[in-house]
């Protein structure tokens, strides 16, 4: 009985100053909704890295010419504007043996050679395009879905053949419904030049979901169009490869197969006195962004938090306001037989009510802020729990520790002299 005609003291007090507790609750509302929108951004975002960095195949090995450095310790790399020879890249055969050395422990080997940005052209249809020389284990190791025909092939690159795997988005563009594109010849043209190649799969576009792609209209957007590694080779002077990717099989240790891995790399390279491979592994590097990510995203609600310091701080002041305005009903409370802890009850409840409905409407807040920053970048809505039961806990600790000072000076209060008080 007693705490419930405290709570309806401290919602009445609040009601006849309603702008007044307002604006006390403002500093709690503020704190509290900065918080939680900045922590479910940050995991948005962290979330979005990682599965884009996921889709890019976070268990692969990147493999990759670096040049030694002065102490030729395979180890030591140095950075230089030299460019390697031929003879200093790796060549398919070489990359071959890893997949026959390594095949218990390997599921694919991926290379890739970019090429020049084009269009492909049909009368007025058109589609922009960025060609990409590959090789039959490009697919798995990037996750590619076809949805016709098939992809690029081992006898594909063998036979330096020109075919080739176009994406939905040009198949668009470029033909009219219900014709299949499988088997259609087209033409990129590319600077002076005009490449001709015939169409052997057709795969599923799919942007990134870091951020949601770029602001590039689905009509002008870029896709890549996939050929043989080797067709791409034909037009470049360097006939050899500068990297590749090594997908791993799912059940191998990550850390043993890489020194594996390096041993054999610099076997291979044992006598080239200026060039080795650098094996680097995706993993350690996927797990070191998105610790980057919830750092940053852990110290910028830290600052956030002091907003709710600051609130605390507000409250404090008005409710010491409220015990000055009320002490002739303190003293009159008092005369009557009221305890002081009754009185410093009285205040703190009202304090921790006026935290709790500042802490309820910031949690709705942040949650809404959120969830529109997530729809505007694009990335996954994600709502930290956790978080929000904290900032709730944390505002009901403030009303209890910043309504404690006025509470406590409310109860000291002599009750003769607070009913002569003007």
């Amino acid at each position: 009985m007693f705490l419930k005609e405290n709570i309806l003291l401290a919602i009445s007090a609040i009601k006849s100053n309603k702008m007044r507790s307002l604006l006390t609750m403002l500093g709690i509302i503020i704190g509290i909704s900065s918080v939680i929108g900045i922590v479910s951004i940050g995991s948005a975002i962290t979330a979005s890295v990682s599965s884009t960095l996921g889709q890019m195949g976070a268990n692969n090995m990147g493999v990759s010419v670096m040049q030694k450095s002065e102490s030729n310790s395979a180890n030591e790399y140095s950075i230089s504007s030299k460019e390697p020879e031929d003879s200093d890249l790796i060549s398919l055969e070489q990359i071959n043996s890893f997949m026959e050395v390594f095949k218990d422990r390997i599921s694919n080997i991926s290379i890739s050679e970019d090429l020049n940005q084009g269009k492909v052209k049909d009368g007025h249809l058109y589609a922009n395009v960025s060609t990409t020389g590959v090789n039959d284990g490009y697919k798995d190791t990037n996750n590619i879905k076809m949805i016709n025909g098939r992809f690029i092939s081992d006898k594909d690159v063998k036979g330096i053949k020109k075919s080739a795997v176009v994406s939905d988005k040009l198949v668009k563009n470029i033909f009219k419904k219900n014709i299949n594109p499988v088997g259609k010849e087209i033409k990129v043209y590319v600077e002076d030049d005009v490449e001709t190649y015939i169409i052997v799969g057709v795969y599923k576009y799919e942007a990134s979901s870091l951020f949601g792609g770029g602001m590039t209209s689905e009509k002008d957007m870029s896709t890549n169009l996939y050929i043989p590694i080797t067709t791409a080779k034909v037009t470049k002077k360097n006939k050899n490869y500068s990297n590749f990717t090594i997908t791993p099989k799912s059940n191998v240790d990550s850390e043993k197969i890489v020194k594996d891995l390096k041993k054999y790399a610099d076997k291979l390279y044992k006598n080239n006195k200026n060039w080795t491979l650098d094996i680097s592994d995706n993993k350690k590097n996927m797990e070191s962004i998105t610790s980057v990510f919830t750092k940053i995203s852990i110290g910028i609600s830290v600052i956030a938090s002091i907003a709710l310091l600051v609130g605390g701080i507000g409250v404090m002041n008005i409710m010491l306001v409220s015990v000055t305005e009320r002490t002739r009903e303190i003293g009159t409370r008092k005369a009557l037989g009221a305890r002081s802890s009754y009185i410093k009850m009285q205040f703190i409840i009202e304090s921790v009510i006026i935290c709790t409905i500042g802490g309820v409407v910031g949690i709705i807040l942040g949650i809404g802020m959120g969830i529109l920053a997530c729809l505007v970048l694009k990335s996954p809505i994600s709502i930290s729990i956790p978080t929000i039961i904290v900032s709730f806990t944390f505002s009901m600790a403030i009303g209890v520790f910043f309504g404690y000072y006025p509470a406590k000076k409310a109860a000291a209060l002599d009750p003769i002299e607070a009913l002569r008080y003007e």
